[in-house]
């Protein structure tokens, strides 16, 4: 059976957008380097390096549309290199199967603002990582305007969500949450930022996916649940737990101190400008014509918190 559909990459969007994409019938393909262990009975696994041209073209050689949900380690030195080449392969490999292709991104290419994001926000050279977006942005914007590919671009905030574990929200806030302990936050727990919830980021793509052509050779924004704080979100999950929220937090003004033995928190400092003031984005370009009825934090934040506390509960048993 040919595949319609190639998702690159298996972390919690690639995976929410895989689940949705079988479970309304979709022919789905899954590459990445390993099989994921819970792959849907319905998608089929391929391997695949992103790092690899032939690799990569020898995974969407079939495909009608492509879904890049990758992600590399969080560090500047893999992001300098990996990216952009990583980039290149997809837009060639995309091009030479005709396929459509919807990049999950996120918003470090606008830099430090202080309005509400937006697409038409300049890019930023100021920084190794939104430098890096900032490049490959350019890479496949300048790909589409030349009619080579067609590529549509989510992009997303900050997310969390059921079993989401690399997250602000993830194991150190909800899921210390869900084993009574106190969560713990690289980030201040009181400046309002919006987050993404997961099952809403799949649902964007599936409607970019089942978009018309002129959605591409643009960037959309993706929408939240009206903007709260950390704690507030964190309440809320501690409530369907049936419990108080305790938080410790790292002043950001220690970041850069702590990172000279911390290489993770090293690499967090120079993305201060997320945290240190009001996070927020403006998606009313995607909600003006597609939908707006995300995932309410009421929602979703329960949903989030019992789902590290059922985790926890079949760990230990």
């Amino acid at each position: 059976m040919t595949p319609e559909i190639v998702v690159l990459g298996y972390g919690p969007v690639g995976r929410a957008t895989t689940e949705l994409l079988t479970a309304r019938g979709d022919t789905v393909r899954v590459a990445q380097r390993s099989r994921p262990a819970d792959l849907p009975r319905r998608a089929v696994y391929q391997a695949c390096d992103v790092l690899d041209p032939s690799s990569v073209a020898a995974a969407v050689a079939d495909a009608r549309q492509i879904v890049v949900a990758i992600g590399f380690p969080y560090l500047s030195e893999v992001w300098r290199t990996a990216w952009p080449a990583a980039m290149q392969n997809l837009l060639a490999a995309a091009a030479a199967a005709n396929a459509r292709m919807v990049f999950v991104d996120n918003l470090y290419m606008y830099g430090p603002q202080h309005a509400p994001l937006r697409e038409d926000m300049p890019l930023t050279d100021a920084g190794v990582k939104p430098a890096v977006r900032a490049a490959i942005t350019r890479l496949w914007t300048a790909a589409s305007a030349a009619g080579q590919v067609r590529v549509a671009a989510l992009r997303a905030p900050d997310f969390y969500g059921p079993g989401v574990g690399l997250s602000h929200l993830g194991d150190l806030a909800f899921g210390a949450l869900a084993k009574g302990k106190r969560a713990m936050l690289i980030a201040p727990p009181d400046t309002p930022h919006d987050f993404a919830y997961v099952p809403d980021i799949a649902r964007a793509v599936a409607t970019l996916l089942d978009a018309p052509d002129d959605a591409f050779g643009q960037a959309w924004h993706m929408p939240s649940a009206p903007i709260r704080t950390p704690r507030q979100i964190l309440e809320l999950g501690a409530r369907a737990l049936g419990t108080s929220v305790r938080i410790s937090s790292l002043p950001q003004w220690l970041l850069p101190a702590i990172g000279t033995v911390s290489p993770m928190l090293r690499e967090m400092s120079e993305m201060r400008f997320l945290w240190d003031r009001p996070y927020r984005v403006d998606a009313r370009k995607f909600t003006s014509r597609f939908w707006s009825d995300v995932t309410p934090f009421e929602i979703g934040a329960a949903a989030t918190a019992l789902s590290f506390r059922e985790r926890a509960a079949a760990l230990a048993a």
